[in-house]
């Protein structure tokens, strides 16, 4: 898997380092610093890695979907950005190097996660290896996972739960916004392309939704069984802001089963789809396995 992995997150970060130098000339010295450092920091560019995969198993050449891979990257680089923020979780680090409003300051965060987003809109708005129905319905795609019935949803319902223990099944639906809205999104916007997109739409969901569910049991197991090292974020920061967390509320047995039930189900969905991508069985094994 790391091979491949590694093949997707060069290609993404060249194209964003593309993205970001033609815009270069027009965009002042400091943002233009923060949005290089906000956007390339190390990363694991899982959602990217998601497009490229579902796209390379539906056999879509990959330079149809550099746009989108750009896009869905850019907006989770926006949301790290304005999370770590002193208003939300007010953190020092991430991935492993000072957080953007520490590197620069608040203000030119704030400004750096705007500009991240709406330069993602602008990317695929403007995406030449895309028809014009393929630009609007992966607009909608991005937008709807990534707004006020998507990640930005999960992120106030989080917040809001903050110092409250929330029942499974709220906080299900939080980790279902906030992280796997996103997860989900990119699924489909790699499959998008393709002429039997209609077909995989409702099984790509379901294996998003459980990936992303697998996905953020794990970030709350690893907030407590991990280091800061490793992570490349401050570690126990959740229980630092008496945050909502299936260990909080499940204990860590009982999250690492939940979490495993996820993985298994997305197994399923996986088979479903008609098609096997090695590289989505690798990564959602990977999931249970992760450090960081």
């Amino acid at each position: 898997m790391n091979k491949t992995l590694n093949h997707y997150q060069l290609r993404v970060e060249n194209n964003i380092k593309q993205q970001l130098a033609s815009r270069k000339l027009a965009t002042p010295l400091r943002l233009a610093q923060a949005l290089s450092y906000a956007s390339l920091s190390p990363g694991k560019r899982l959602r990217p890695a998601l497009v490229y995969a579902v796209a390379e198993s539906l056999n879509l050449p990959l330079d149809k979907l550099d746009s989108s891979a750009c896009a869905i990257e850019l907006v989770h680089s926006y949301s790290l950005v304005h999370d770590d923020l002193p208003a939300m979780d007010d953190d020092d680090l991430r991935r492993g190097q000072p957080t953007c409003h520490k590197q620069f300051d608040e203000a030119t965060a704030i400004l750096t996660g705007d500009a991240q987003l709406t330069l993602a809109f602008e990317i695929l708005a403007s995406s030449q290896t895309l028809t014009p129905e393929q630009r609007i319905h992966s607009i909608l795609l991005l937008s709807n996972a990534s707004g006020s019935q998507g990640m930005i949803a999960g992120q106030t319902m989080d917040i809001a739960a903050e110092n409250k223990t929330l029942n499974l099944e709220a906080l299900i639906q939080v980790h279902k916004l906030k992280t796997g809205a996103l997860i989900k999104a990119a699924l489909l916007l790699g499959a998008v392309p393709h002429p039997d997109y209609q077909h995989y739409q409702a099984w790509l969901s379901e294996l998003g939704e459980s990936v992303g569910l697998a996905f953020q049991i794990q970030d709350d197991i690893l907030d407590i069984e991990s280091d800061t090292l490793t992570l490349g974020k401050t570690q126990g920061r959740d229980q630092q802001l008496n945050k909502s967390t299936f260990p909080q509320l499940l204990g860590l047995d009982a999250s690492k089963q939940l979490r495993d039930q996820h993985i298994q189900k997305a197994h399923e969905y996986h088979q479903s789809l008609g098609f096997k991508s090695v590289f989505l069985t690798d990564l959602i094994n990977f999931i249970a396995q992760r450090q960081h």
